[in-house]
C-alpha cells in the first residue's frame, strides 16, 4: 500500500472531508471553493448537490464517487502533507 493511500475518511459540512492516509498524515480535503459555486460544465458538477457529494466512497486508496468521479490521492497527500489542506481551487464561470 502506498504512503498516500487513504485508509479513513469523514465527510464534513461545506463539502469538505477529512482524510486519513496510510503513513498517518491526515487533514482536510476542501473541495467547497469549487463546489459551491454549482454546476460548471466539468466533471464535478455532480458532486454540487451535498446528497450526492456525501455519496463518497473509498476505492484503492482513492475518494471515489458514482460516475467515476474521483480525486487523485497522490496530489492530495502533497499538499495536506505540506500544509494541512488540500483544495479544489474556483473556476472561472463559463460564459455562454
Amino acid at each position: 500500500m502506498a504512503i498516500w493511500s487513504i485508509v479513513r475518511f469523514k465527510v464534513l459540512p461545506e463539502y469538505k472531508i477529512e482524510v486519513s492516509f496510510a503513513d498517518g498524515t491526515s487533514g482536510i480535503a476542501d473541495l467547497g471553493p469549487r463546489l459551491s459555486q454549482g454546476p460548471l460544465g466539468d466533471g464535478f458538477d455532480p458532486l454540487c448537490d451535498e446528497k450526492m457529494f456525501s455519496r463518497v466512497l473509498l476505492e484503492h486508496g482513492a475518494l471515489t464517487w458514482p460516475g467515476a468521479i474521483d480525486l487523485a490521492p497522490d496530489a492530495m497527500y502533497a499538499r495536506i502533507r505540506s500544509s494541512g489542506r488540500s483544495t479544489l481551487d474556483p473556476r472561472a464561470r463559463r460564459v455562454a
